[in-house]
């Protein structure tokens, strides 16, 4: 077997940085989902969300709580040592949105969480490694 050459050291590591920078764009356009169009109006208590919120039972303090999640779990999803953890909480926040929809809304919309779940859990399982790394700083410093 030869030595690998400069050429195919480069492609190999051009090849296994694509699913990461594939996984990273993903982060950044569900992060600005998460802040924009789904934390953003229950912040500002649109009154689409207000509505739902009402219908759901917790009324306003959930929503906001709720929306403040959401824009804290967007910003996490880009920041490397917390992308892992931010999506781990945001499949169960789509455990809470299925139950939700499924329970309270008639079922109408809940592939949508479903869907996001699915997403969430492949983000989570790419970016691994940064979770064990910020388990091990939190071990650390404790």
């Amino acid at each position: 077997m030869s030595a690998p050459t400069a050429a195919t050291t480069a492609t190999e590591t051009t090849l296994g940085r694509r699913p990461h920078l594939a996984v990273l764009t993903l982060q950044i356009v569900l992060a600005l989902f998460m802040g924009i169009a789904s934390a953003a109006p229950k912040l500002i208590g649109h009154s689409s969300a207000a509505e739902s919120f009402d219908k759901i039972g917790f009324g306003d303090w959930f929503m906001y709580l709720t929306g403040g999640l959401e824009l804290a779990g967007a910003i996490a999803l880009v920041i490397p040592i917390l992308s892992g953890l931010s999506a781990l909480a945001f499949m169960g926040l789509m455990i809470g949105a299925f139950i939700t929809q499924v329970t309270v809304f008639g079922g109408q919309y809940a592939i949508t969480p479903v869907i996001l779940f699915v997403v969430f859990g492949g983000i989570a399982w790419v970016r691994r490694n940064h979770t064990a790394e910020l388990v091990a700083l939190v071990r650390k410093r404790l």
